[in-house]
Formats: structure tokens, sequence, C-alpha cells
């Protein structure tokens, strides 16, 4: 046993291993040094890569600085190059952030060594690039570091102008307390690193959904799938938890087709509690992006189904964005469920799901 945990201590795979005579608190300390490890490798990593793609594309801007667009040409030939051979996290998008990255914090790879005080993630970056003040974004960047905030905390204070407030505030205990209240929840998700769609992105793996679906939601999300498909009506299966990303957030889409009778992309989002007019909203941008970065030239506007799964009603409302609604009327219902068949399909489901969890009871 000596002989082993000196080379694992050598080889500086983790911290040093002290055998207790607890082994159930041994065996915590093994796997959370071992998964703190691996955290901190592959981010050091993806820090790096980033901010050198960024270092190096600003680079060959410099060449061109009389011709005007050149550095967004030189982006775009890039994107299409690099998801070619690398598939996705190559966008245009993903490039441009990569270069406002490296020119907002020009300094940071002196500190990316595997021998340094950890690292922010690369999506605590992505969300610092959102701060236009440098001032501001330099103490976000502080007190994100120092008190080891979650990125959904982040976001939070940045979203609520925590650092403006507590300036303006006199008494600054107060709303620093507020703040760690609100933010509770956020700090205890040990698998934010792991449910991180760029780290699965980054290793060439496939996005694990499965943390974004409740058991009741798998089911009937997976049974809709199958439902849409056999409705005999040109629909064609694109993806499944599709994620849309915006400056703030991840969003996952339910379940995305293509109907080629339509000529459009349908979407859907299945809820478990009753529609809000946040969920219209949400679903009117998911449309809006998959317009601008999906629909191909010939193709009709996209539309959403938004579904509620709640436990007294299970309902269904088509949503598309203002000034389509003619077409929508006129056309798209030819080829839609109807509220009537989507509900019904939902009740089912449902109850062949409690069905099953019952019979598992028993067994």
């Amino acid at each position: 046993m000596n002989n082993e945990k000196q080379i694992y201590v050598q080889n500086g795979f983790a911290p040093p291993f002290t055998k207790s005579d607890d082994i159930i608190t041994d065996m915590r300390v093994i796997i959370d040094s071992a998964r703190s490890a691996v955290y901190q490798a592959v981010n050091i990593a993806l820090v790096r890569r980033n901010w050198l793609i960024g270092y190096r594309i600003a680079e060959e801007e410099l060449k061109g600085e009389r011709r005007e667009n050149y550095g967004a040409e030189i982006i775009k030939k890039l994107s299409k190059k690099l998801t070619e051979e690398y598939g996705k996290g190559f966008d245009f998008s993903s490039l441009y952030k990569f270069v406002r990255f490296y020119k907002a914090f020009p300094q940071i790879l002196d500190s990316v060594s595997p021998k340094s005080a950890p690292l922010l993630s690369w999506t605590h970056y992505r969300v610092l690039l959102q701060v236009e003040d440098a001032v501001a974004r330099d103490w976000y960047e502080k007190e994100a570091t120092k008190e080891a905030w979650s990125v959904r905390t982040l976001q939070r204070n940045i979203s609520s102008q925590y650092y403006y407030r507590l300036l303006k505030s006199q008494v600054k205990e107060p709303v620093e307390k507020e703040m760690k209240t609100k933010t509770a929840d956020y700090q205890t998700d040990t698998l934010e690193f792991i449910k991180n769609p760029v780290i699965a992105e980054f290793l060439g793996m496939q996005e694990d959904n499965s943390f974004t679906e409740t058991d009741l939601e798998k089911s009937v999300i997976t049974n809709l799938q199958r439902f849409m498909m056999e409705l005999g009506k040109g629909y064609a299966f694109v993806n499944r938890q599709q994620r849309i990303h915006t400056e703030k957030e991840d969003y996952f889409i339910d379940l995305v087709f293509y109907n080629y009778i339509l000529k459009c992309f349908v979407l859907i989002d299945l809820k478990t509690s009753k529609i809000t007019h946040q969920d219209v909203g949400q679903m009117d941008m998911y449309i809006r992006m998959y317009d601008e970065l999906k629909r191909n030239e010939g193709d009709n506007p996209t539309i959403g189904i938004i579904l509620c799964s709640d436990t007294d009603e299970d309902i269904a409302r088509f949503s598309i964005l203002h000034g389509n609604e003619q077409l929508f009327a006129s056309k798209y219902k030819l080829y839609l469920p109807t509220e009537e068949e989507l509900r019904t399909e939902i009740e089912m489901q449902k109850a062949m799901f409690y069905l099953q969890k019952e019979d598992n009871k028993r067994d």
C-alpha cells in the first residue's frame, strides 16, 4: 500500500492520500480528489485552447487592419473549416468569443499551469465577457475565484448588478447575505462541470441529456417522438434535447422535427407545470434563433408547440411569431397534430408511466 501510495503522489495525479479508520470517508476523499484532478486538467486545457485560438485569430486580424470586415471574414472561413474537421464548438459565435476572451484577459495564459491556483471554468469566463466594464469584470472574476461561485451564481450576480449594488450600499452585509441566500441552491450542484455541454463538445463526447429530464419527461418525450413520426404527415426527426445557447444560459429544446411537406422546422417543448407567459416567450426565442441559424432559403417560418403535462390538466399551445399567424391558420394546421390529439397522447403516456411505476414498486 505504501509503495502504491508513494507512486501515486510522485506522479502528481492527486493530492497525497492518508488512510483513516473510516473507509467511507476514505472513499469520498479518493473519489472527490480524482474528480477534482480531472476537472482541473480538462479546465486548464479548455481555457488554454480557447485563449490560444483567440490570440492566433487576433494576430491574423492585424495583417488586414485596413480592410473592412477582414476579421469577420477570417472567422467565417475558420468556422467552416474547423467545424468540418472537428465538429461542434467552432461556429462563428464561439470563435468570436475566443477572440474577445483573449482581448479581455490578455495575461491569463501566464497563470494557466497545473501548479497554479485553480482557474475559473471556460463557462465562467464566457459569462464574464457579458460585462463591458473592465473594472467590474475584474471584480467579478476575483470574487468568483475567491468565493468559488458556481456558473449560475456568477450569472445571477452579474444579471442582478451585484457589484454596482454593493458599491452604492453604505451597509454591505445585508446585500451580501441576500445574495448568498438566493444563490444557495446554485452552489450545491456538484455535477455542474459534468453536465456542461461545452465540456462534452471539447472532449468529443455526446452530451448527456439525461440530466435535463425527469423519468416522467423521458417517458412522455420518447413516446411523443414516436407519435409524431407515426402521424404520416411529413415529419423527419432532427434532434432531442437540442441545446440552444444564449449569452446568459443554455436551453434545451425537447424535440425538433423537420416537416418536408410544410418545409419548416417544428419545435416541441414539454413543461411539467402550468404554462406561463415566460414559457411562451422562451419558445418565441427558440423560434427566432432557429429561423436565424437553421432556416434555409425556401424554408417556411419555424413553428413551436408548447406542451403542459401538469397533474391537473394537459394542454398544448402552438407558438408562431407575430406576422405569421395567417400562414399558420391556413396551412400549418393541416399537417400539425391537433391540441386534442396531443392531449390524448400525453394523458395516455402519463397513465402508462404511473402504472409501470406501481408495478415496479410491487416487484
